[in-house]
């Protein structure tokens, strides 16, 4: 599953910079995923102890900026682990970006072995992210650290 989105992906951001792919993948996903309605990647502050939301595809989100372990988000960027949660009513610290959003899987992006970001992608289905979900985004997430280190 997935095999061929992967494929794409890396052939639409081969030739581009870090900033284009980002865009390009959220864009993408956000497109040809069904129920990958919203696609962010947010970025580590690690100063302020905070994600900065770098680009997204999907409803405008006044959650531009995140503290570490707050949401899922910010529990990822403390925990370096992903999250998938199928439902998002039931978790207590979590921050609602859009009414309509049912689940969500967040997935770190790595590197060196260090958690510098993450995907984060909401989806108006509840329990929409399964296993091959997280291993497409892990797969998406190689791609981007490869772009980080050039």
């Amino acid at each position: 599953m997935y095999k061929s989105d992967l494929n794409n992906i890396k052939k639409t951001i081969k030739d581009l910079d870090l900033d284009s792919s980002l865009k390009s993948i959220c864009d993408y996903l956000k497109n040809n995923i069904h129920g990958y309605d919203w696609v962010g990647y947010y970025f580590h502050d690690k100063l302020n102890k905070e994600l900065q939301l770098k680009v997204f595809a999907g409803i405008p989100t006044e959650h531009t900026k995140i503290p570490f372990g707050k949401g899922i988000c910010g529990q990822t960027a403390e925990s370096n682990k992903y999250m998938i949660v199928n439902d998002v009513s039931k978790e207590s610290n979590y921050i609602s970006c859009n009414i309509n959003v049912k689940s969500e899987i967040v997935v770190p992006v790595f590197l060196n072995n260090i958690n510098v970001g993450q995907i984060d992608i909401d989806s108006n289905h509840p329990n929409r992210f399964l296993k091959d979900d997280l291993d497409f985004l892990i797969n998406i997430n190689e791609l981007i650290s490869e772009k980080i280190l050039k």
